[in-house]
């Protein structure tokens, strides 16, 4: 009789795609988030947690595909036949909820949500399926002041998590202005769809192929180093230097400054030059003084528009998108919200298929080192705009909305990356464990610790091995061990043990520093909290 097969043992391995977080993983993001949830709170808005899962319908942004709807999102079939999805973003389940709940919410509705989000696509380098978002959004209002307020929140968000003034920059863009230069192009119609798409998948992509690459992708197409093929819009030359005036708009108007600037006899002091001086575009910014701001603010920003409202001249949306940027600039200008921080950015597309008015990118633009070992700048690490028909979709009826998200995990990376933010958690303060018939007394020890608001454990493995207490105490990254013996219970002392100025002086000490720096202490059982507060306010 053939034995019966084993059941296998599952492999301990994390999911393809998903990954574990420990210890300051967690602490340093909780950290994070209540640092921007407290500047999202003072803005004046609430918080939301809503449900995790929604239905597909709901999110509406996948469609089925034969048996399941698969498309970007983990889904499953209920018995009922309905399907039900992980939500991929913040935004879908907004608009779920104000469309439900709007007759009980005020509106305007300002709310911020916080948490993971779950995309079914193929993972790579630093792209995970899981990962978390914080999201802050105003449904409810077409007033241009919630997409301003959004901006200003943004840039008070990343100063009060520890990224400096000079180092981000809020980039913002329209997607009416962009609308109004397909339509001087020729491109505007739904005839001209797909050349649209091409368009705006160029447009994205000048940071990292430059001008001419854009420029090649609106035409016949461009080779890659591979050899790999992309197809171009094959947009005729007059249309090309349409959409070309557009995307190098900021280099014309930093041209233009620059040369303004030459006829100024002191070029150092000339407003034009600070004003160049002022924005960074991804180059660093130099901060100038409060007045010197305010008059560079001005001049950028202003030739910008300028040089946007001559681009859609004859287009009345694109106008409408000119007015709009230049009502929120003022707004950002008069709350003191200058081109050092906030700017406006022809450049930035973020998808603009989803969007319906302005759009906003933090930027963030200190060098880091990629996973080449290149110097690269870090990047964006929240983007966001206005989206008027997502609730439209639930109430039949166009609900202005605007809204910003962060991604956290890499805001996180950028902290840890320049060292803004603790990447070593300090552990518990570990009671060791000399007799185990004594444990009662360990407890109170830690009970006593714990109180005083320290953190505090004992030591709970096997206490046979003293020399594994130590280690088990490293390991935590303890910053004291706590000895009592029989001979210090009878003595009615204990032994502190500083393990950071231990390995401190292990380092770097001779025999006779060692003996001048103990890093034990040995001090009455009723003054072992007086001591470890001692050593830990050090």
């Amino acid at each position: 009789m053939a034995k019966p097969k084993k059941t296998p043992r599952p492999k301990a391995q994390t999911p393809k795609g998903f990954r574990d977080y420990f210890g300051t993983d967690v602490t340093d993001r909780a950290e994070m988030l209540q640092k921007i949830a407290g500047v999202y709170h003072r803005y004046g808005f609430d918080a939301l947690e809503s449900s995790a899962v929604e239905t597909v319908e709901a999110l509406g942004k996948f469609l089925p595909d034969v048996d399941r709807p698969n498309e970007g999102v983990f889904a499953w079939q209920e018995e009922d036949g309905d399907w039900l999805a992980l939500r991929y973003d913040m935004t879908a389940p907004l608009a779920r909820v104000y469309a439900q709940h709007r007759n009980d919410l005020p509106n305007p509705y300002r709310r911020y949500a916080m948490g993971p989000v779950w995309r079914n696509e193929k993972p790579g380098p630093g792209r995970f399926r899981q990962f978390y978002q914080c999201d802050a959004d105003t449904v409810g209002t077409a007033s241009m002041a919630a997409d301003a307020e959004i901006c200003a929140m943004l840039s008070d968000t990343l100063e009060a998590v520890g990224i400096q003034r000079g180092d981000y920059v809020i980039r913002i863009n329209n997607r009416k202005v962009l609308n109004g230069v397909m339509e001087v192009a020729g491109l505007a119609g739904d005839d001209k769809e797909a050349e649209r798409g091409i368009v705006l998948r160029a447009i994205d992509k000048l940071d990292r192929l430059g001008p001419d690459g854009v420029r090649a992708l609106l035409g016949d197409g461009r080779k890659d180093e591979s050899g790999d093929v992309t197809e171009g819009a094959r947009l005729n030359e007059k249309q090309i230097e349409t959409v070309m005036a557009f995307v190098q708009a900021k280099s014309t108007v930093e041209r233009n400054l620059a040369r303004s600037a030459q006829d100024v006899e002191d070029f150092d002091t000339s407003y034009a030059f600070k004003a160049r001086k002022a924005v960074s575009w991804g180059q660093g910014s130099n901060r100038l003084e409060t007045e010197e701001a305010w008059q560079a603010g001005d001049i950028w920003n202003s030739a910008v528009i300028q040089e946007l409202d001559y681009l859609v001249k004859g287009s009345e949306i694109g106008q409408r998108g000119v007015r709009e940027l230049l009502e929120i600039t003022s707004l950002l200008f008069n709350s003191g919200y200058y081109s050092d921080r906030i700017v406006i950015d022809p450049s930035v597309v973020r998808g603009l298929g989803y969007y319906t008015g302005p759009v906003y990118e933090a930027e963030l633009t200190f060098d880091v080192q990629n996973e080449k070992g290149q110097t690269v700048q870090f990047g964006s690490v929240a983007g966001g705009g206005r989206y008027d028909d997502l609730v439209k979709r639930f109430t039949g009826q166009e609900v202005p909305a605007t809204g910003v998200s962060i991604g956290v995990d890499r805001l996180l990376a950028a902290l840890r990356a320049t060292n803004r933010i603790g990447t070593t958690e300090q552990g518990p303060v570990v009671v060791t464990v000399m007799d185990r018939d004594r444990m009662a007394d360990y407890q109170q020890m830690v009970a006593e610790l714990r109180s005083a608001g320290i953190r505090a454990e004992v030591y709970l493995g096997n206490p046979k091995n003293f020399g594994n207490q130590l280690k088990y105490a490293d390991k935590r990254n303890a910053p004291i061990a706590i000895i009592e013996g029989g001979d210090e219970k009878e003595r009615g002392v204990v032994q502190i043990k500083d393990l950071y100025l231990g390995a401190k002086i292990a380092e770097t000490a001779t025999h006779e520093e060692w003996a001048e720096n103990p890093s034990q202490f040995e001090v009455p059982r009723d003054q072992m909290l007086a001591k470890v507060q001692e050593i830990l306010n050090q």
